[in-house]
């Protein structure tokens, strides 16, 4: 299983958070550059999942409660 499926949502909000900002510094190479923005997708792509299941588990409450 891959690390990043394994984080909370708070977790990998945090991680993303931390890759925008060392993005955003102008800092890097090219290459960390590319290799950071990679991360910050998967990390965005987990956290839209993790939304997405917390949607729907609040639906299924309140169907359940109709």
């Amino acid at each position: 299983m891959d690390e990043i499926e394994e984080l909370s949502y708070e977790e990998a909000y945090g991680q993303l958070e931390g890759v925008v900002a060392q993005l955003e510094s102008g800092k890097l190479s090219l290459e960390q550059s590319v290799a950071l923005y990679e991360l910050g997708q998967r990390l965005s792509a987990h956290c839209q999942d993790l939304l997405e299941k917390a949607e729907l588990k609040i639906r299924q409450v309140e169907a359940d409660d109709a």
